[in-house]
């Protein structure tokens, strides 16, 4: 499982509760698309946003956004849903690891999968190409973008995992962790009464048919 490192020990905590909990807590607000998924089930992923809307089939700001991202951010990248092409891959994934960046999610595609798995670095993507991107057109860096049907600011939070990616917008972060600690405290509790013999329908006070 990948280790979650960053300087606000509320990302980290929004982090062990899960994007599912977190979700939840949100107010059942802010669930990105299902069909961006991380490359490796096992991985989780939270950080602050460093946002890009990129042109499709193209990735030189993607080499200019990295150098806005640094400890802990995600950096977040608006492809349009274009997957014909990868413009992220193994070398940029080295990069953002020697930034200190803590994932990326892309609303397109990615490449050199394997490597990618096997380095460790969170990838939360809509697909996998194997073609080449040209490196000419410009886009725009830390401005608001759409990811999965969710509009996404530069300093929002994500939570993601094998459940799925939330967003959580920066003014919300305290009341959220809040409500998934709550949350989190009130399913142990269920869990200890069904170890002792309590039924779903008793605890959630639904009826039998």
């Amino acid at each position: 499982m990948t280790t979650i490192e960053t300087t606000d020990t509320r990302i980290t905590r929004l982090a062990q509760l899960g994007a599912a909990t977190v979700y939840e807590a949100n107010g059942q607000r802010g669930a990105i698309d299902p069909a961006i998924k991380p490359l490796d089930p096992k991985t989780k992923v939270a950080g602050r946003a460093v946002t890009l809307d990129l042109e499709p089939g193209d990735n030189w700001f993607i080499h200019v956004a990295l150098l806005e991202a640094g400890e802990g951010d995600i950096l977040v990248v608006d492809a349009k849903g274009y997957t014909q092409a990868g413009p992220w891959g193994d070398v940029l994934t080295l990069a953002a690891q020697e930034r200190g960046l803590a994932g990326l999610v892309i609303d397109g595609a990615v490449r050199d999968s394997q490597e990618i798995i096997a380095s460790g670095f969170p990838v939360f993507t809509r697909g996998v190409c194997i073609r080449k991107t040209t490196k000419v057109q410009k886009g725009r860096v830390n401005v608001p973008v759409t990811i999965g049907g969710v509009l996404i600011h530069p300093g929002d939070v994500l939570v993601g995992d094998a459940d799925g990616l939330v967003r959580v917008l920066a003014a919300d972060v305290n009341t959220a962790l809040s409500s998934a600690e709550q949350r989190e405290l009130k399913e142990e509790a269920m869990r200890a009464r069904i170890r002792e013999g309590a039924t779903t329908l008793d605890l959630l006070g639904l009826t039998q048919p």
